[in-house]
């Protein structure tokens, strides 16, 4: 009998400091979706944190202890799902500030999901995109699969439901797509093919190419 893989961790960091916040709502159906999928989930709430503005001095956690909760959290993680409001056409500067308290520890090589509301029509789709540079930057593979809730204040509900369910099967998919994705990379045989690939000889007829 094969050993079985422990089941992965994925987190979902709610960028929005809103008591009655649709990103939380919205990262919280993708988490039930990676659920669906046999993950572990967690919620991040940045609104129960806190966290300084960040310098660049990489010290933060010394005066700050959330600050080394947040990381400690993050990086025990095998998937991410970030959420956030459509702020000026971005992403919230919560979020950015926190994403700036951590780096490649957290997020290298990790599989990341991207969701967000907005309270207008137009939706929150610049912001999404600015994330998925932010995610390339810290080497995370941003999955292609991202949801969006525009105009949320007419699509959830007081209990934290969507009640459009094209809306609610769209953030449920990328909770799904980070954890299937994040559980591929996470096991035995995908770890044992990268570390035999990257101990491979170099291949000679790719010299003076």
């Amino acid at each position: 009998m094969k050993d079985q893989q422990p089941p992965i961790l994925i987190v979902g960091i709610v960028g929005s400091l809103r008591q009655q916040s649709y990103t939380r709502m919205a990262v919280t159906i993708a988490l039930r979706g990676a659920a669906e999928k046999g993950a572990r989930v967690q919620l991040v709430d940045l609104r129960h944190y806190a966290l300084p503005f960040c310098d660049g001095s990489g010290n933060e956690a010394d005066e700050f202890p959330d600050v080394a909760r947040l990381r400690a959290e993050v990086a025990a993680a095998q998937g991410i799902i970030l959420g956030t409001p459509d702020y000026h056409g971005s992403f919230s500067g919560v979020l950015k500030n926190a994403l700036d308290l951590m780096g490649f520890d957290e997020f290298g090589g990790k599989v990341m999901g991207l969701v967000g509301v907005a309270g207008g029509a137009l939706g929150v789709i610049n912001a999404l995109n600015d994330l998925r540079k932010v995610g390339r930057s810290l080497h995370a593979w941003v999955t292609p699969q991202q949801a969006a809730v525009p105009q949320a204040w007419r699509h959830f509900d007081d209990d934290g439901a969507l009640t459009d369910p094209d809306y609610e099967k769209r953030l449920l998919e990328v909770g799904r797509e980070v954890a299937h994705f994040a559980s591929l990379l996470a096991s035995k045989e995908t770890r044992a093919f990268l570390e035999m690939w990257e101990n491979a000889m170099p291949n000679p007829g790719a010299e003076g190419r």
